[in-house]
């Protein structure tokens, strides 16, 4: 059994993977983890020294990897890891994929506590980021959405979603 996780960051994917593998007693997996302990070097360090369209490949080329074995797995996935290459693709064809579905609010709010560690975001004021969410979220959906199902997260203890996800699966 796969589980995949996918939305946008800050919506919880890594979260409610530890929380859903403790329940489940499967491994969960961070796929920016896995990626940066495969290539010995953070994300932002990868991208700094090879660049997007290096980490774009090896990011394909690493969830390939964890959807064509046998283990059973969570799989949280980098928020923009659908809308790259043949990724969405693999995704539904690998496992079951769910997608934890924000309103822009709630991941303003959340991402607004991160900025530090959240290198992409982290020199953003609020306007700038509440514009920059509100543009992937936009450009992003139309991947999140083909997800084989939604789980919203506003307004919700991450108990509740990981119980709505052991419904669903």
């Amino acid at each position: 059994m796969k589980i995949i996780l996918l939305g946008y960051m800050g919506s919880g994917k890594s979260t409610i993977a530890k929380l859903l593998s403790k329940k489940l007693l499967i491994d969960a997996i961070d796929l920016d983890d896995y990626i940066a302990e495969k290539e010995k070097l953070s994300i932002p360090e990868l991208f700094k020294k090879r660049g997007e369209v290096y980490f774009r490949k090896q990011e394909n080329y690493y969830l390939k990897q964890l959807l064509n074995n046998d283990q059973n797995i969570i799989l949280a996935l980098g928020g923009g890891t659908p809308c790259y290459g043949n990724n969405m693709e693999e995704i539904l064809k690998g496992g079951t994929s769910i997608y934890l579905q924000g309103k822009l609010p709630t991941i303003f709010n959340r991402l607004t506590n991160e900025k530090e560690q959240r290198p992409l975001i982290s020199n953003l004021n609020n306007e700038q980021l509440m514009e920059f969410i509100a543009k992937h979220l936009f450009e992003r959906s139309v991947f999140y959405k083909q997800a084989n199902f939604m789980v919203d997260i506003d307004d919700k203890k991450k108990e509740d979603i990981v119980a709505e996800i052991e419904q669903l699966i």
